[in-house]
């Protein structure tokens, strides 16, 4: 057996596992919320700023818009955001939160930091921590996307 084969050596499957449990602890707030987890992640770039064109949406999330136009759809059909032509240019969709998408704002920030900060209070990680983590990861993602 190889040793950088063997499962315990793989950083991928530790970025894995953690994603996907975080993004588990995160189920029971968004359900609470009427969204999953990818539309929590397009609402959070609308609240940032608001009427963006889907290629914009699909670049900051780094997904194809192929995968972020019916995740758009069904957000649409929630009442959460709208869709509607560019006016410069046609081809493009602009995308726009409604009142409903701007009340989710409130309710998550009063939900979820309070939600993920006792879920991850266990954890002995402190403040510092997560920042250099978050600093990490992004040094990774920032060598893979080019």
């Amino acid at each position: 057996m190889h040793a950088e084969l063997q499962l315990d050596n793989q950083i991928c499957f530790r970025l894995y596992t953690a994603a996907r449990l975080i993004t588990q602890a995160y189920t029971p707030m968004l359900t609470e919320l009427g969204i999953t987890y990818p539309q929590y992640l397009v609402l959070m770039v609308l609240w940032e700023e608001d009427s963006q064109p889907v290629n914009d949406i699909a670049h900051r999330l780094l997904l194809e818009t192929n995968t972020v136009t019916p995740l758009l759809q069904r957000m649409e059909k929630l009442g959460i955001v709208t869709r509607k032509k560019g006016e410069q240019d046609k081809r493009q969709q602009i995308v726009s939160l409604t009142e409903k998408g701007r009340a989710l704002e409130e309710q998550a920030y009063k939900l979820i930091p309070a939600g993920m900060g006792e879920t991850m209070k266990v954890c002995p990680l402190q403040l510092d921590d997560y920042v250099h983590l978050a600093s990490e990861l992004d040094s990774i993602i920032d060598t893979l996307k080019k």
